[in-house]
């Protein structure tokens, strides 16, 4: 199962809703996560453009392990290392001599946006955070949903049609945002199920030598053949490790559906 699956999609910027303590405010921008073709590194995009309409581009690989991996710009960093906390949150450290001179944290809020912060120092020293705020950017959207995209204004011909022109625009608006944050919340859904399939997928692959009860908790683990078991010991248990096995992957609970939940 890929860390961060919930992550995996493309993003658009909301300018206005962020917070930028060093560098200015850009225009508008993509931010794009996908899965390489073997499940080990995430690939990850980004595209912005300034208030001057210059634009610009970036791109980085992170081992989805937790190793470290080199940085093609070595005048900001020698190597990245990601920590994927759970399906909701990971983290970024850019390092510079072994130091940490950037770090980036990836949350999904409630209400479905991704919110960036990055954490570092100006060339002075001086301690910065910038946030960014991301929507899913949905192919499915017959509307401009950025703060450069095209914007419907009424015409000097009169003002019965400006009034009529403004009142749509705001009835139209509203009925389009409630429809697209429908559309997000149908996309969260679809992915959490997705989620419970994969990991349901690797359960029962695993070997279970008892018979788990819909409702309770269990904890899966990699062996170091590369395959699951599914067990009533927790890592607590193992002092704190993995006991006789490579890796902790998660601990799970049962649904009635028959599907496996990370818990």
């Amino acid at each position: 199962m890929i860390p961060a699956y919930n992550f995996l999609a493309s993003w658009q910027l909301f300018p206005e809703k962020g917070v930028y303590e060093f560098g200015n405010r850009p225009k508008s921008g993509i931010y794009k996560i996908e899965a390489t073709e073997n499940k080990k590194q995430l690939a990850i995009h980004m595209n912005w453009v300034t208030l001057e309409n210059q634009a610009f581009s970036s791109s980085f690989r992170l081992n989805t392990a937790g190793e470290e991996l080199a940085f093609e710009d070595r005048s900001l960093a020698d190597t990245l290392q990601a920590d994927f906390v759970d399906a909701l949150n990971f983290t970024v450290k850019f390092l510079k001599n072994r130091q940490a001179v950037l770090l980036v944290e990836y949350e999904l809020l409630p209400n479905g946006y991704l919110q960036i912060t990055q954490q570092g120092s100006t060339a002075d020293g001086t301690a910065y955070t910038n946030i960014e705020i991301y929507h899913k950017q949905l192919s499915v959207m017959p509307y401009s949903s950025s703060v450069s995209g095209a914007v419907i204004k009424a015409t000097e011909e009169g003002v019965i049609r400006h009034k009529a022109l403004t009142a749509m625009e705001e009835q139209t608006n509203m009925q389009l945002d409630q429809i697209r944050k429908q559309i997000e919340l149908l996309a969260i859904q679809a992915q959490e199920i997705q989620m419970r399939k994969e990991l349901s997928m690797i359960i029962y692959g695993a070997k279970i030598s008892f018979v788990p009860v819909i409702g309770h908790s269990y904890y899966l683990y990699e062996r170091k053949d590369a395959t699951h078991v599914l067990s009533l010991i927790s890592p607590k248990e193992y002092g704190g490790g993995a006991g006789p096995y490579r890796t902790f992957i998660a601990p799970v609970k049962l649904l009635a559906d028959h599907t496996w939940v990370e818990i």
